[in-house]
């Protein structure tokens, strides 16, 4: 069997239903986050940048633009803006002071964005629906999408 034959086999595995709720979750997702984005005056990628800084702790600009396959020029603005509203600041990396790093100033955000980094009600209630092993299995396909996410990314950028 070609390679070629073998993805495509591959494809067909992957339920059409699924494709179809994958893609209207993403639609759902970047609309909200943008309509939260411009309503704390940023764009998407700033607002992105500032749960990527929440989840991973503080980053140099290198790293930032690593993680969201930015061009380090545009991660340079990007900060830049986020320091201008008080979002982010920078400072010596902690073990080496000839890096600088850029670190979520939290409370700031939180601030702006009423529940910055913690869930919905609606999402409690929307959880409310399946059981503990349900959930796990929730959040393992999740998990592992958004590292599928990250990977193909990080694959277009070479």
């Amino acid at each position: 069997m070609s390679k070629q034959q073998e993805e495509t086999d591959r494809l067909d595995q992957v339920p059409a239903d699924l494709v179809a709720a994958l893609n209207a979750h993403s639609e759902a997702v970047v609309l909200f986050h943008s309509s939260v984005a411009q309503s704390m005056g940023l764009d998407p990628s700033a607002y992105k940048s500032l749960f990527l800084l929440n989840r991973l702790g503080p980053l140099s600009a290198g790293e930032i633009a690593k993680e969201t396959g930015l061009a380090t020029a545009s991660v340079t603005d990007l900060v830049d803006r986020l320091v201008a509203k008080g979002y982010v600041s920078r400072g010596p990396h902690p073990t080496d002071r000839r890096r600088i790093v850029v670190t979520l100033n939290e409370a700031s955000v939180t601030n702006s964005r009423r529940g910055f980094g913690v869930p919905n009600p609606s999402l409690a209630e929307l959880c409310e629906r399946y059981d503990g092993q349900q959930l796990e299995l929730i959040a393992d396909f999740l998990k592992r999408n958004a590292q599928r996410l990250r990977d193909d990314l990080a694959d277009a950028a070479v």
